[in-house]
């Protein structure tokens, strides 16, 4: 239990740039410890993506969750929530004081393409998981369908992404259901 603990606090103090560009960290950990596989993983992440509330989060509860019933869900959450709710409260009483300096704006400039590249990396873990993007088959070309109309929707029109995950939803009920 408390090995679950202190991974999810270890995550949680050294990963920047929200839920989504922490997630190769966690499957890097998750595979560490031979918690779940790679399969097991994917279907964490696109339930923790549906909930509600930060992915993060979600994900250390449903792994959790899955190593150690409702106890391992507390830890792994707590264990996630502490070095967040530390980080913040010592970044804010300081970065007020000094966010006007150069320096600090430089460095946080400079991070930018490296949570860009983490998220990136996630899609792709995700993406290259998925079964149905194994072989051509009409379940391809309906998700491929999704993914661009999706794309589309919120770039072009500025579309909610909660409209958009609706959408996604009855679009596949109607062809997978």
């Amino acid at each position: 239990m408390w090995d679950l603990f202190w991974t999810f606090m270890k995550i949680g103090f050294v990963s920047f740039g929200g839920g989504y560009a922490m997630i190769p960290v966690i499957e890097h950990e998750v595979s560490i410890h031979e918690w779940m596989n790679e399969a097991q993983f994917v279907k964490a992440i696109a339930i923790a993506g549906m909930s509600p509330g930060p992915i993060a989060i979600n994900t250390a509860t449903y792994i959790g969750y899955s190593v150690l019933d409702i106890w391992g869900a507390i830890v792994a959450t707590l264990g996630m929530l502490i070095p967040s709710l530390m980080i913040m409260i010592l970044i804010s009483s300081m970065l007020y004081k000094v966010f006007h300096h150069e320096i600090v704006k430089s460095v946080f400039y400079g991070l930018r393409p490296v949570i860009t590249a983490l998220i990136i990396f996630a899609a792709l873990i995700m993406a290259a998981n998925i079964t149905i993007f194994s072989s051509f088959s009409w379940d391809l070309v309906v998700n491929l369908f999704i993914f661009v109309m999706a794309l589309y929707l919120l770039i072009r029109h500025k579309k909610h992404p909660l409209l958009i995950i609706v959408l996604s939803g009855l679009v596949g009920m109607a062809f997978f259901g």
